[in-house]
């Protein structure tokens, strides 16, 4: 039997590798998809071999994964439960989507993946193996093996001489991409505990930041971001260099409680300094050139699409309508956002666009600006029509 496996090196793929071999018997093939953690990408193709899999490819996804899913993501204006800003939702169906890929190319007759029972990424991963290959085998061993927790597999990996970076001491998993890393599990599993110092890899600590401003620009067309202070960079570059400045910043730390699809509440660490740079910068621009009603019925939509990313469905059918919407909408977002940064804060200070609706002679206290004020007491007087009808109708103690 043939698998493929989806491999990043940490604690759960590699006790996986080792019993995927010894349970099924199989040959294992393993896939690490290249999304931005860095050395780890290479050292997981190594440590592959060395624990015994017949063939293990490495692959730089870095520019599909912020052209084709960050970037469309970040059109939407998606924030899942008001906060988080997708990174490992995003990421999911494109390791899932090459997983297929490579099976198919290898023949192998499975696929697997090192996700919890309890966890979202279970869903993600086999949402969208199944959408692009409906016959596919998923093999998840958390769901049939022995093992009940962290502690009793980085026994198994002692025994088995299989290097890990979990220990009993530090046990919280990491997950790490262009878009963000992600801590979760272990010590982090009493909502009341703060995380443990040294943690975070992306952001400096705001306490530790420098103590200045730092102003930065970001430029968008047609709802994309593509250039950083005048610099223009392609969607893998743009995403890291944001990144290393919202990062020495202490900007895009957050703690939350979230919803997970499977029913359960979980408690989720996460830093994202590039990503939340991105939002801030594309809101100023946005609230220049996109009609207001169409931006209020866009952030309207924005929820329920935010709930798909994070449930998996990327590969379905109502995602990619939500899609076409908001690209149509994203046509306009043209211009450039003026942000001030200090010590883990985001001020957005200037925006400006050739695409303006923005009208300063109408707006202005000091200019008539073809504007008759005198049109407001019918406007308020209709608008309060009902008001004053329930008021004679009910009145109120």
């Amino acid at each position: 039997m043939k698998i493929v496996l989806a491999y990043s090196g940490g604690l759960d793929t590699s006790i996986i590798l080792k019993w995927l071999i010894e349970h099924y018997g199989a040959e294992v093939i393993a896939f690490t998809a290249d999304i931005g953690q860095g050395e780890e990408v290479e050292e997981a193709r190594v440590k592959a071999l060395r624990t015994g899999a017949i063939k293990a490819q490495a692959l730089d996804l870095r520019e599909e994964f912020v052209r084709d899913f960050v970037f469309p993501m970040f059109r939407s204006g998606a924030l899942y439960e008001g906060y988080y800003l997708l990174g490992t939702s995003i990421a999911r169906p494109l390791i899932a989507k090459h997983l297929v890929r490579i099976a198919q190319e290898e023949g192998a007759e499975a696929i697997a993946h090192g996700a919890t029972g309890k966890g979202n990424d279970q869903v993600r991963f086999e949402l969208t193996a199944y959408s692009l290959k409906p016959d596919i085998r998923v093999i998840a061993p958390w769901r049939e093996w022995e093992f009940v927790g962290r502690p009793e597999m980085i026994e198994y990996a002692a025994k088995h001489g299989i290097p890990v970076p979990a220990t009993l001491e530090k046990p919280y998993s990491v997950d790490a991409n262009l878009l963000h890393n992600s801590f979760e599990g272990g010590v982090l599993e009493d909502p009341w505990a703060e995380p443990p110092e040294g943690m975070f890899r992306l952001t400096t600590d705001p306490h530790m930041a420098p103590d200045r401003y730092e102003y930065l620009e970001v430029e968008f067309v047609g709802g994309n971001p593509v250039a950083v202070n005048g610099e223009k960079l392609a969607p893998a570059a743009l995403l890291a260099k944001l990144n290393e400045i919202g990062g020495r910043n202490g900007i895009g730390r957050i703690d939350l409680v979230e919803n997970r699809f499977v029913g359960m509440k979980s408690r989720g660490v996460y830093e994202t300094p590039g990503g939340t740079l991105l939002y801030h910068a594309r809101r100023a621009v946005e609230s220049l050139t996109v009609d207001r009603e169409v931006l209020h019925q866009r952030d309207g939509l924005a929820s329920k699409y935010a709930e798909l990313v994070y449930n998996g469905f990327w590969f379905a059918p109502e995602r990619e309508a939500l899609q076409s919407y908001f690209d149509h909408v994203a046509q306009t977002v043209t211009g450039t956002a003026r942000l001030k940064l200090y010590r883990g804060s985001v001020i957005t200070v200037g925006r400006k666009s050739p695409l303006s609706l923005y009208d300063k002679s109408l707006v202005s206290f000091d200019e008539k600006g073809g504007y008759n004020q005198a049109d407001a007491d019918g406007f308020i007087k209709l608008n309060s029509l009902r008001l004053r009808v329930r008021a004679k109708a009910q009145p109120k103690d």
